[in-house]
């Protein structure tokens, strides 16, 4: 069996793991032997599910100098990045526990029986259950947030449903070290075995999604690795929900009243955002509207200026470098393009890349190379003259996670952009930078196609526990065998809508 390797991007220092690649016919076992326990832990209390969230969190803050040092060492990401992104990863489990004693994701409703205009209607009550085993996909660019311990576990099982999990290729020791964390957990909070599993392949991704006890399937990743496996998730002869979070060109629009009022301001912050964790944030703003006048010239010339101040910079791995670097050459050839930063690089060492077009460029067809992401430090700036010239270039673009929208009170009108930015993004943003992305009861991380395979969708808040659930209806059901959640002395304190009336 092929033992699995771990990489230092910046060093390039390889070694083996005492772990193997999972064998195809394993993670059927895994997925099984989850969906065996399946029922077993979704009609565990509510209490005591969230309770298994905060042990978990915990069992990973008591390991965090082991954990940060890891993902130093595989992902090149920084210390004091990590060690927040470990404290964002153990806060999100303990929101989600919060999630859970609320009880509110349920959705539960009582209609008593009665008479109605259609005649006599039955006691019908309904909520929400879990789907069932839960297969999530590590990504690259956040070891710990979007990885093993991060949201999509952290919501699935807030849900009621095991997961598997595949870890990523390019920091599998982190992967395994931080699902030993989460074992602990479980087993000091006496969840039953096979609740959690992980998995190393690429084989043994493709088995996963296949997996017939697999009920539904987490991504964080490319357009093209997403893209195959949605379409392998939808052509199983049982198809299941894929919630894939690919690609994102994300637009920034900063307008002719802002530009003149803080455009220095506005350049410096852009260069902090695309450059941010080497622009492998999925939020970076990668889009740049900018007016086609003097302030716009300035704010230019200032962005110009901050990204040439800054070094070479190491990426995740050596194949997300080269895509970066393809994709370079690729918006570079695109007629009436040219580029204000850049430089050459090698191995995993990159440096930030700026490209200038004018906005009737990129609204052409021919120049659908610039409306895709490019994952790392770059950006394109989009010259528009005029209210109308703004408007067709942002049309051609594609939809994105985030829309930010710089403003100011010299504005005539900038209500027609926030409004048009809801039709293109799951996140608005005014007079803000869209990288970070918190983890609250109101966040929206996911949009229309690339960005999403499912716009009305979340990875990233209380509402990302929504994509593990569905709902049921019992009729005529005795009282003694309701869900507790359904019952009409409501044991467990959740909110229900009675006859039409929320209580």
């Amino acid at each position: 069996m092929t033992r699995v390797v771990s990489r230092n991007p910046a060093t390039g220092v390889e070694r083996e793991l005492d772990v193997t690649e999972t064998r195809p016919g394993d993670v059927v076992e895994l997925a099984d032997r989850a969906a065996r326990m399946a029922l077993d832990y979704a009609k565990r209390p509510l209490q005591w599910r969230a309770a298994l969230l905060r042990e978990m969190a915990d069992e990973l803050e008591s390991d965090a100098a082991n954990l940060v040092a890891l993902a130093l060492d595989e992902t090149a990401l920084g210390q004091a990045r990590l060690e927040g992104e470990l404290r964002r990863t153990a806060f999100q489990l303990r929101f989600f526990a919060d999630v859970v004693e609320d009880g509110a994701f349920l959705h539960a409703s009582i209609d008593h029986a009665k008479d109605s205009p259609m005649g006599p209607l039955p006691d019908l009550r309904r909520m929400r259950v879990p789907l069932g085993p839960v297969g999530v996909f590590g990504s690259s660019n956040f070891p710990f947030a979007f990885s093993v311990p991060g949201g999509d576990t952290a919501s699935a099982l807030a849900a009621g449903c095991p997961v598997v999990i595949k870890a990523h290729p390019a920091h599998p020791a982190t992967s395994q070290a931080c699902f030993d964390a989460l074992v602990r957990g479980a087993r000091k909070g006496g969840a039953p075995e096979g609740l959690l599993a992980l998995v190393f392949g690429f084989d043994a991704g493709i088995a996963l999604v296949d997996a017939p006890s697999i009920s539904a399937v987490g991504f964080t990743g490319s357009v093209p690795a997403g893209r195959a496996l949605w379409s392998r998730a939808n052509a199983r002869p049982n198809p299941i929900p894929f919630f894939g979070e690919l690609g994102s060109a994300n637009p920034l629009v900063v307008t002719p009243g802002a530009a003149k009022d803080r455009g220095d301001e506005i350049a410096r912050g852009v260069a902090a955002s695309m450059t941010l964790g080497v622009g492998q944030f999925c939020t970076k703003p990668g889009l740049l509207f900018i007016p086609q006048d003097p302030s716009g010239d300035v704010l230019v010339t200032s962005l110009v200026d901050s990204l040439r101040e800054l070094s070479s910079m190491t990426m995740l791995s050596e194949g997300v470098a080269e895509n970066f670097r393809s994709g370079t050459v690729t918006i570079a050839g695109v007629d009436g393009n040219h580029r204000l930063v850049g430089g050459d690089g090698d191995g995993t060492n990159v440096t930030p890349q700026l490209f200038e077009v004018p906005a009737a460029v990129f609204a052409d067809a021919s120049s659908r190379a610039l409306r895709e992401e490019c994952f790392g430090p770059l950006a394109i700036v989009i010259r528009y003259l005029n209210r109308d010239d703004l408007s067709n270039a942002l049309a051609s673009a594609d939809a994105a996670l985030t829309f930010s929208v710089f403003t100011s009170a010299a504005d005539d009108d900038a209500s027609w952009l926030i409004e048009f930015a809801q039709t293109k993004a799951g996140r608005v943003v005014a007079n803000g930078f869209p990288t970070g992305v918190g983890v609250s009861w109101s966040m929206q991380h996911g949009g229309p196609w690339p960005a999403a395979t499912s716009a009305s969708a979340t990875s990233v808040g209380a509402s990302g526990i929504d994509r593990w659930l569905r709902p049921v209806t019992y009729q005529s059901v005795p009282e003694d065998l309701l869900p507790e959640a359904l019952r009409d002395d409501n044991p467990l304190d959740v909110a229900q809508r009675v006859d039409g009336v929320v209580h």
